[in-house]
């Protein structure tokens, strides 16, 4: 109570920040008339005066209100748009590394070149990343006549670049891109061989765009990288037949909040019976050490069967299962369910099984952003997830005020108790609003449900446009058009976000596909105008009518996508309303216990066909709602703490791969390891506590001519009076140094140079990729973990550093054994072969993000999301490097030089 007065007196702690910057923005103002008065060349001539100060010893904040009245100006004269007072704090907030909310309609696509500008003036580079390559293309062009007025540079990263074309885009001062792509880029990098063949700089400072979608939606499925492995495809289908011989709830259960499906006791005697009548069992019992494959097998069958549908997980297209997003509602092409799930699912589908993938690189977004030395976002919805911005990334979120005020209806929810009830309820709005005219927008949440619905306008004959991810491409131009009179625009989720719905259509959309490109100047014009004042004719008309009208059929588990689907309603202050349609029958309402409230309506007589309508109602769905969004953080929290501990090796891998590529050669390094290891021989059959008569002179011999093919005469060495292990220590490095000067003699000094980084780098991306595919099979199981008593998290982290100590282990021996016996008969063939391992890792690579998380990292340990806490300064990421005397990052407790740091 006190805390309500406080805010109405005071305000709430985001006027108060949105407040402290009215002085900047009252600085900004006050350059517009100096900055009007110059001509077009002084003023592209601030970006080089700026660049100087910056050189001088001032910093972004000391030349921001120049800065930013530059931009403005240049875009007033560019764009015929210029910045509002409120686009100015959004573009000040951004700029301090915080995520501005800023309502749809607002222009978050110019407030972004504000800190763009600004931060691009450093040399250092500066990225906006998207959604999809059409938003990246879109603003990269659009705000690039900015840039390149006042002398920048603008690159934009898409699909299907090639790495000079990707060089080039990141060395601008600006760079546009996806999501996607820059982490893929990231990923490819750390896996070229040399230096001048990777196309990113040091990330800088990146604005991410629909910052919600990207770092909460999909911040629980990893991007990886992959390639073939060698697997037997015919098993999947014969497993696959064997499923729908199983009854739910006989022979498994499923648990759709958890989205788990398992096997009970009688399923699997059951399956087991089947498997050895169909010969895929052919000796002991299922769970036998070599039946691990086909309890794999017989799992992914099941969730393929049980838990995903098509048309709503996933559609079949030319023969190929194609996956769905579920947030945007989305076609994925190339994207592919990993661990074996994409297989079963094309063996339920009778399609052709593509092989198996193995991981050779992978991050998530949430680790790749945090790469970046500074991180802003915007997005119209963002509020309802500030706590976990704030913990996951430490990013504060400001809601920016609106130019003007929001003036849209939303109405209270519509509940039915049956689904027929309220698609026949929704139907009915439709053809209201349509007759006189109103446009209306409806969002479903799946391709069935959007079809389901078209399907029923059809019968009675209303025009209508359906934008979901069969329809993809033609998603901008529907949904600028889906503010025209009369319109009926059926969208699946959020798709076509990013572009605007303005109310009478959009004549900028329109003049380039109506108006052929040979028409005279003049008519052209002509028409252009018509089309000009059409929209303004109907935007008016469109007003009367209230605007556009959002019609929901179902609420979804986050409260943020409902939100966002009213954004597109009300946008700059036009008028507009919202309604949800709702039933008992719905996932959330089902799943979320909707019993209780069956029982309720039933009692207070509710008759078929009438709805209730009350506040309660909807705060009982948006309590289910947040219940949902707890759930949904604790997994990404979970999987965070998971993902951090195989951060920390891809870190030290990374950094170890480039650390090699900028030395000349490595030379030194390989003694060390070859010394190192003749020491760890010595040490391990010959140690100076025991005897020379009980030393392991055979095995000890056997080790060094297997490491380093030198034949030592030990046994001799070993009757000499007053022989001790460090005479033998130093009569080997003694040999085997002798032995390797020989080799590079042999094979010429500067060849061996070459040699040994190349193979150095070769194995250690070999064996890293075999280490990704073991740590891919510690974190399968490592939640049963729990069964035992024991913190998964923490037998995880135990075993994750057993491996990884395996793995640096492996590079050194196998390293030094390997330059042992090399033979290199054409000088010529290494370059070649080299090149050859790289095009063809390159044809087989398959970059994925998976649409669905693994179950690893979420199962058990819920807990209450974490409470809001003050506001955080922004993440700026150090990239000290670790000392030799302080803790190795791996977890281990040692020192960095007596861990991890030997191999630096």
């Amino acid at each position: 109570m006190f805390g309500a007065i406080a805010r109405k007196i005071f305000g709430s702690s985001n006027d108060r920040f949105v407040r402290r910057l009215r002085p900047v923005v009252d600085r900004i103002n006050g350059l517009e008339g100096e900055m009007q008065a110059l001509s077009d060349e002084a003023l592209r001539g601030q970006t080089p005066l700026l660049k100087k100060r910056l050189e001088d010893g001032e910093t972004l904040d000391d030349i921001l209100p120049e800065a930013f009245a530059t931009v403005r100006e240049a875009s007033r004269r560019v764009t015929g748009m210029r910045h509002f007072d409120v686009q100015l704090i959004g573009g000040i907030v951004l700029h301090q590394g915080k995520i501005a909310e800023m309502k749809t309609g607002e222009g978050k696509t110019l407030v972004a070149t504000l800190p763009l500008y600004l931060n691009a003036l450093s040399g250092k580079g500066a990225h906006l990343v998207t959604v999809n390559d059409y938003l990246a293309r879109r603003d990269s062009e659009w705000m690039g006549r900015i840039y390149r007025f006042l002398g920048m540079e603008v690159g934009v990263i898409v699909h299907g670049l090639d790495d000079v074309e990707r060089r080039r885009a990141y060395e601008a001062d600006i760079t546009y891109g996806t999501n996607n792509e820059f982490g893929f880029d990231y990923l490819r990098d750390n896996m070229k061989f040399n230096l001048a063949d990777m196309v990113q700089r040091p990330l800088n400072f990146a604005i991410v765009d629909e910052v919600d979608s990207i770092l909460i939606d999909e911040a629980r499925t990893p991007l990886i990288i992959s390639g073939p492995t060698e697997d037997n495809t015919d098993k999947y289908y014969r497993v696959d037949r064997l499923i729908p011989k199983l009854q739910r709830d006989v022979h498994f259960t499923v648990d759709e909040k958890a989205r788990t499906v398992v096997f009970t006791e009688e399923g699997n005697e059951e399956i087991e019976t089947l498997l050895r009548e169909s010969g895929i069992l052919a000796r002991g019992n299922l769970y036998d050490l070599a039946n691990v494959e086909t309890v794999h097998h017989l799992n992914q069958a099941l969730r393929a069967h049980a838990l995903f549908v098509r048309d709503t997980d996933y559609i079949v297209k030319d023969g190929e299962v194609i996956i769905i997003d579920e947030f945007t509602g989305r076609m994925m092409p190339g994207r592919r369910y990993s661990d074996g799930l994409h297989q079963a699912l094309e063996a339920k589908e009778q399609v052709v099984i593509q092989n198996e993938s193995q991981t050779l690189a992978s991050i998530t977004f949430q680790n790749l952003f945090r790469l970046y030395n500074k991180l802003a976002g915007m997005t119209g919805t963002a509020d309802t997830e500030a706590s976990e911005f704030s913990s996951t990334y430490n990013l504060e979120v400001i809601i920016i005020p609106t130019n003007r005020d929001m003036i849209r209806i939303d109405h209270d929810d519509v509940v039915y108790r049956t689904l027929e009830e309220k698609y026949t309820a929704i139907v009915e709005e439709i053809t209201e609003c349509h007759q006189r005219g109103q446009p209306v927008l409806v969002g479903t949440v799946s391709i069935e449900k959007s079809e389901t619905l078209s399907a029923r306008l059809k019968k009675l004959k209303i025009p209508h446009n359906v934008l979901n991810a069969k329809y993809h491409d033609l998603e901008a131009r529907i949904v600028s058009q889906a503010g025209r009179r009369g319109m009926v625009t059926i969208a699946t989720n959020m798709a076509g976000r990013g572009t605007d719905i303005q109310l009478g259509g959009n004549p900028d959309m329109r003049i380039p596909e109506e108006i052929p490109a040979d028409l005279p100047e003049t008519e052209a014009s002509a028409r252009a105008e018509a089309i000009r004042q059409e929209c303004a004719r109907e935007k008016a008309e469109v007003l009367e009518l209230g605007g556009l009208h959002i019609l929901a059929t179902e609420r979804h588990e986050a409260r943020r996508i409902d939100n966002q689907l009213r954004g597109r309603s009300g946008r700059q202050g036009d008028p507009g309303s919202s309604r949800f349609y709702l039933s008992l029958q719905d996932d959330l309402m089902r799943i979320f216990g909707s019993d209780r409230m069956d029982g309720m309506l039933q009692k207070l007589g509710l008759q078929q066909g009438e709805a209730i309508i009350h506040p309660w109602i909807n705060k009982a769905i948006e309590s289910a709602q947040k219940k949902v969004e707890g759930r949904n953080f604790d997994i990404r929290k979970n999987l965070l703490k998971f993902d951090d501990v195989m951060n920390e090796q891809r870190r030290v891998i990374y950094d170890q791969r480039r650390e090699l590529m900028e030395v000349p050669d490595v030379a030194s390094f390989i003694a060390d390891l070859r010394e190192e290891l003749v020491a760890s021989l010595v040490e391990t059959h010959l140690p100076e506590s025991v005897y020379p008569e009980e030393w392991q002179t055979k095995e000890f011999a056997d080790g060094m001519l297997r490491q380093f093919g030198v034949t030592l005469p030990i046994e001799a060495w070993k009757e000499e009076d007053g022989v001790t292990s460090a005479i033998v220590r130093e009569r080997s490095l003694e040999a085997v140094e002798a032995h390797y000067r020989e080799r590079e003699e042999r094979l010429t000094p500067t060849l061996m140079r070459y040699l040994e980084k190349s193979i150095l780098l070769q194995l250690l991306d070999h064996l890293w990729k075999e280490h990704l595919l073991n740590m891919d099979h510690l974190k399968e199981g490592i939640h049963l973990r729990g069964y035992a008593q024991k913190d998964p998290l923490n037998e995880y982290k135990r075993e994750a550093f057993a491996l990884f100590d395996a793995l640096m282990e492996r590079i050194k021996s196998e390293t030094v054994e390997v330059l042992s016996r090399v033979e290199v008969h054409q000088p010529d063939d290494i370059a070649r072969r080299e090149a050859e391992l790289a095009a063809a890792q390159e044809r087989k690579m398959s970059m994925n993000h998976p649409a669905s998380p693994g179950d690893w990292a979420g199962e058990g340990d819920a807990r209450p999301p974490a409470e809001e806490g003050p506001a955080t300064e922004p993440y700026r990421r150090v990239m000290a490097k670790v000392g030799r005397n302080e803790p190795c990052p791996c977890g281990s407790n040692k020192k960095f030089k007596h861990c991890h740091g030997r191999l630096s």
